[in-house]
């Protein structure tokens, strides 16, 4: 019994040296931080201030690689067949290992098994706006002008099957009021109408609706995240007022390939937590709209488990079909 005890501990001792040698050495060469949409949007501008801060502080360029299409579906799968040396991570989101799962037939990647969850590291609150002439001053109040002007109402959103989206069918699953859905190219469309009086609600970015909101030409009535947000304080979450209204928060996240070693997935997670919380980049993204957060592997690997299953019950009663 001994000798196969001292037998197994010296197979795990070299069992384990590679990766004990990998993480001494690394990073050797240059990384490179796939982010699946195109420039100019939340996601590449978390992807680029990361990259930076991190090529800083580990002493090797970490670029941004910037493969956009198939609502992230493309670039996702890009890394989803990455070696799984840590020379190659995602940014990723909700929609592309959330909400994606649902709504394309051909979605090529698992979003659980083909990735290691590396840290969760911003969120992208998502607001409740109406325009001003609707009297109402919280979900609540909204719902019940819905109820006596039934099939007056519609609410628009940055598109079909998107968190803006799904966070209206939510409101109408729960309450039974009636609301057309309006999809539109982006936030900035559906904000504008919004502020035309064009469409009365709208589901948006938060930090689109400050600006309108604070020039008075709309109302911010409440946000889907589960609290309040430090930007706008005084604006109450949707499920105060509306139980059970409860949508998984809008995050941009950090993913390798599957199998990426431990020492290197831990390496990672601590120079994204090292960056994010550097206080001029702390700064620069919650300026931007995108409160700073920061998780463990482990909390990000739960949260993205029961965020695909929440989107999958909202989905699955809105009836909306892949395609």
């Amino acid at each position: 019994m001994l000798r196969f005890r001292l037998a197994l501990f010296a197979f795990l001792v070299l069992l384990a040296a590679p990766f004990a040698v990998l993480a001494q050495t690394y990073p050797s060469k240059l990384i490179k931080l796939v982010v699946p949409y195109p420039p100019g949007g939340s996601t590449d501008l978390l992807g680029r201030t990361v990259a930076v801060k991190m090529s800083e502080n580990m002493g090797q360029n970490v670029i941004v690689e910037n493969r956009g299409g198939a609502g992230g579906m493309l670039g996702s799968d890009v890394v989803a067949r990455a070696a799984p040396d840590g020379y190659t991570f995602l940014l990723g989101t909700g929609a592309s290992h959330g909400i994606t799962l649902f709504l394309s037939k051909t979605v090529p990647y698992d979003p659980v098994k083909d990735f290691t969850p590396i840290c969760a590291a911003v969120e992208v609150p998502i607001a409740l706006a109406i325009n001003a002439a609707i009297p109402a001053n919280s979900a609540k109040e909204l719902v019940e002008y819905a109820k006596k002007n039934p099939g007056k109402l519609s609410f628009g959103s940055s598109g079909t099957g998107s968190p803006h989206h799904l966070a209206g069918e939510l409101l109408k699953q729960l309450t039974g009021i009636d609301m057309v859905h309006v999809p539109y190219k982006g936030a900035g469309p559906a904000m504008q109408d919004l502020v035309g009086g064009q469409i009365p609600i709208v589901f948006t970015t938060l930090s689109t609706a400050i600006p309108q909101m604070r020039g008075g030409k709309i109302r911010v009535i409440g946000v889907v995240e589960r609290k309040r947000q430090d930007s706008v304080p005084e604006v109450p979450t949707i499920g105060e007022s509306i139980p059970g209204y409860v949508m998984p928060s809008s995050w941009l996240g950090f993913f390798g390939p599957a199998g990426l070693p431990e020492p290197i997935v831990r390496r990672l997670n601590d120079e994204i937590l090292k960056a994010i919380h550097a206080p001029d980049v702390r700064a620069k993204l919650e300026a931007a709209g995108m409160p700073v957060t920061g998780t463990s592997p482990e909390e990000f690997a739960r949260m993205v488990k029961d965020d695909i299953e929440t989107f999958r019950r909202i989905v699955q009663a809105s009836g909306i079909k892949p395609e």
